[in-house]
């Protein structure tokens, strides 16, 4: 399984960063290829390319706050390949949230 995502919190600090953290552990964990954005207290790290975008099977929407670039998740959107959820929630139980996007 191929997964990207997108993390940022209002201060774009601690949950936006722990988030990506939580994310990729438990995809490597499962042995599946991720790759997590960040837009934060920092700007926007690790990009996402609209190809990789495109060639993942779920995309992660971790976020609390509106993100720039949110028009390349709009194919994916349409596919019901999207997961929004709160960057706290990410933190408490990437498990479930990993479950979730395998049901997808």
């Amino acid at each position: 399984m191929n997964i990207v995502g997108v993390t940022a919190c209002p201060t774009g600090v601690a949950h936006t960063y722990m988030a990506q953290e939580a994310i990729e552990k438990e995809c490597k964990k499962r042995g599946y290829e991720v790759k997590v954005e960040t837009q934060g207290s920092m700007g926007i790290e690790n990009e996402l390319e609209q190809e990789e975008v495109d060639a993942a099977d779920v995309v992660i929407l971790a976020i609390a706050i509106g993100i720039d670039g949110e028009e390349r998740f709009e194919e994916k959107e349409d596919d019901g390949k999207v997961i929004r959820i709160d960057p706290g929630a990410v933190i408490k139980n990437p498990a479930s949230l990993i479950d979730q996007a395998e049901q997808l």
